[in-house]
């Protein structure tokens, strides 16, 4: 069985993947209505993977013996700029999920709690990449500038990624 500390901490992290899915959702309806379909792609898997995350917390709860507790999600932003700012806005956001991962294997260690140790192991891999995919994608951008015809191979570069 969880602690109920840090039950009410994953239940708080199911909360903001969910909440990240919905943000990468509202990026995808932004890059949609620029005809960057394939930003949007990238962000449509963003989205998926999010709610992959919650669903892997979810199911872990249950697992050992806790329940899940839904809140409400707040409205995404719906106004962006650029494609680097957005994607500096991901970079950023990924960055604030990196320090709630570690906040939980902080409470996990604290318990002891060899279980969740082990089941966050895997988040901590995966916001590894998540930082490094949105980084080398600022990279990206920072080096196109205001090329239209290099934004355009970015689009499609984007466009052929692939379901993780």
């Amino acid at each position: 069985m969880i602690n109920k500390p840090l039950l009410d901490a994953i239940n708080d992290q199911i909360n903001f993947e969910l909440s990240s899915a919905y943000l990468y959702l509202s990026m995808a309806a932004h890059f949609e209505s620029e005809n960057l379909s394939g930003f949007a792609h990238w962000m449509q898997i963003q989205f998926k993977e999010e709610t992959d995350h919650a669903m892997k917390f979810f199911h872990y709860v249950y697992e050992r013996g806790g329940k899940v507790t839904l809140k409400a999600i707040p409205q995404p932003t719906t106004k962006f700029k650029s494609p680097l700012e957005v994607f500096k806005q991901v970079f950023e956001h990924e960055q604030k999920v990196t320090s709630l991962i570690y906040k939980l294997y902080e409470l996990a260690l604290k318990d002891k709690d060899y279980a969740t140790q082990n089941f966050l192991q895997w988040f901590i891999k995966e916001q590894v990449e998540e930082e490094k995919n949105a980084s080398e994608i600022i990279n990206m951008l920072e080096m196109i500038g205001d090329s239209p015809v290099s934004l355009i191979m970015a689009d499609r570069q984007l466009g052929s990624r692939k379901v993780g």
